[in-house]
């Protein structure tokens, strides 16, 4: 494994209640992230993003993918895969971990840094880092911009 990392961070003008459920919920990820999710926050539990629902299933985004860790409201890892465009990578089975950060920076402003960490060392994995070194870019942007519904206090 290498010492690579991908790390991203945005300032969104919502507030750390609203940017953990957009995180950690089935309705807050389908406002920003994928066509469709299943979420369950708990260690172990599922943490799964569709992108291509017309594909089967274990072609989709990122099935198999687990919750780690949270720490609620500061911070949510999860295992990650390669996307179906990596066949290659994907069938080997081998997860990178993303960790977000949540960091509350004022009234209604939410700091959020990403980390994608576990990066193995291969010409076809760095293929894997390049496309995620965009991907999440966009992922922050869409999260930025989206219009989160109101967060359940």
């Amino acid at each position: 494994m290498t010492d690579k990392e991908i790390v991203k961070s945005v300032t969104i003008e919502k507030s750390l209640n609203e940017v953990w459920w957009a995180w950690t919920t089935h309705e807050g990820l389908f406002t920003f992230f994928g066509a469709d999710n299943k979420i369950e926050l708990k260690p172990g539990g599922v943490f799964e993003i569709y992108f291509l629902m017309d594909n089967p299933y274990g072609l989709r985004g990122s099935e198999g993918c687990k919750v780690l860790s949270f720490l609620p409201q500061k911070m949510l890892s999860f295992s990650w895969n390669a996307p179906p465009q990596f066949p290659d990578i994907r069938s080997d089975e081998y997860k990178t971990w993303v960790v977000v950060e949540f960091e509350q920076v004022g009234e209604s402003e939410t700091r959020v840094t990403l980390t994608h960490l576990g990066w193995p060392e291969s010409k076809e994995w760095n293929k894997v880092y390049d496309y995620f070194d965009e991907a999440w870019e966009s992922v922050l942007e869409s999260l930025k911009g989206g219009e989160l519904k109101r967060a359940k206090d």
